[in-house]
């Protein structure tokens, strides 16, 4: 894998620890689930020459975007949303759905900005406590109540790149009221290799209070463009609309969209995704190997379930460049870099293990 490192991030800057990297070259940053791949050449060029008409405002609906993607996902597109990434549409559509119910139920540990989007939607948080690495789907059923605005899942699940199967989703949707929306969140879907883990939208046709979540923020590669969508129902997809920006995202944003949709694109990306997957296997094997603990994953990050030791591990990686993110008391994710980044932080893994063990 070739390092893409961003050179504006060279010199003293904040890690996802709260701490200062050390001055000098830029650090690796294993800390933000980005990919290690540049733009395709393809895409770049498009944003390149888009350059020049950036006094102009944008296609303010995404029309053309939307229109492409209700072709790519066999769905109406009034039932396709655009906008900034899958954080900020799941944001819309939580904040969309009404005042008379108060609660979101969400797993946790789970994607940090949970809690965030929950309080900005001005709902009361009910986090249902991971079955392991895994969401408890019994539990988080348990706790909808006809006070529960939605239901929000992660799979693959962030931080700990735990999967849900095909049976156990049926059996949990199953168990949901009709009125409750159950917002999947597939940011990670592109790295699936589990035959097990259904693909959301197969599960959206059957349920029509289920909301399908997808960014071009990490396989793509675009995440400073931050653009995502979801499928909906028309009347929460419509109620979301009226939650979103006008004129989002930007026309770059569309632009760079619409090519990697292209087939030529798809190609490459496929490509990059099954380089990636193999270095996620070298990776975690290497870790295992050198005596860490890391979970399976399903994503384009690592979990290492250190607890206390989770926090040393990180400001020993901070001390050798390379910036992770630490869950105090719980565990790091690192996420899958380029070759030389991987191979640093082995080198730090293989020096922490032994202290760890008490070898």
């Amino acid at each position: 894998m070739t390092s893409t490192v961003d050179s504006s991030r060279a010199g003293q800057a904040t890690d996802a620890t709260g701490g200062v990297a050390p001055t000098g070259p830029a650090p690796e940053d294993l800390a933000m689930n980005e990919t290690p791949y540049p733009p395709l050449p393809s895409v770049l060029r498009l944003v390149q020459e888009g350059a020049h008409r950036l006094n102009r405002y944008p296609e303010h609906t995404a029309g053309t975007l939307v229109a492409a993607l209700a072709r790519r996902l066999d769905v109406p597109p009034a039932e396709v949303l655009v906008g900034p990434g899958s954080a900020g549409l799941s944001q819309h559509i939580v904040a969309s759905l009404g005042r008379d119910r108060t609660e979101v139920v969400y797993p946790a540990l789970s994607f940090e900005g949970y809690p965030l989007i929950v309080a900005n939607a001005g709902c009361r948080p009910v986090p249902v406590p991971l079955d392991g690495y895994r969401h408890d789907l019994p539990a988080m059923a348990a706790a909808v109540t006809d006070r529960t605005r939605c239901v929000l899942i992660c799979n693959p699940n962030n931080p700990t790149g735990a999967v849900l199967g095909r049976a156990e989703l049926e059996d949990f949707l199953d168990r949901i009221p009709p009125e409750v929306v159950v917002i999947i969140d597939e940011a990670y879907r592109e790295f699936v290799t589990d035959p097990d883990v259904p693909d959301a939208l197969d599960l959206y046709r059957e349920h029509q209070n289920v909301c399908v979540l997808r960014t071009f923020s990490k396989a793509y590669g675009l995440a400073t463009l931050r653009v995502g969508y979801a499928v909906a129902a028309p009347a929460i997809a419509a109620a979301a609309r009226m939650v979103g920006l006008v004129f989002y995202p930007g026309g770059l944003g569309q632009a760079a969209a619409l090519a990697s949709l292209d087939e030529s694109a798809g190609v490459e990306l496929a490509k990059r995704r099954d380089d990636l997957i193999a270095a996620r296997t070298a990776l975690r094997d290497e870790l295992l190997a050198a005596g860490l603990p890391v979970a399976p994953s399903e994503a384009n990050f690592l979990w290492l379930p250190l607890g206390p030791a989770a926090a040393d591990f990180a400001a020993r990686c901070r001390q050798a460049g390379i910036l992770v993110r630490p869950y105090p008391d719980q565990g790091v994710r690192i996420t899958v870099g380029s070759a030389e980044a991987n191979e640093r932080l082995l080198a730090v893994a293989r020096t922490f293990a032994p202290e760890v063990s008490g070898e």
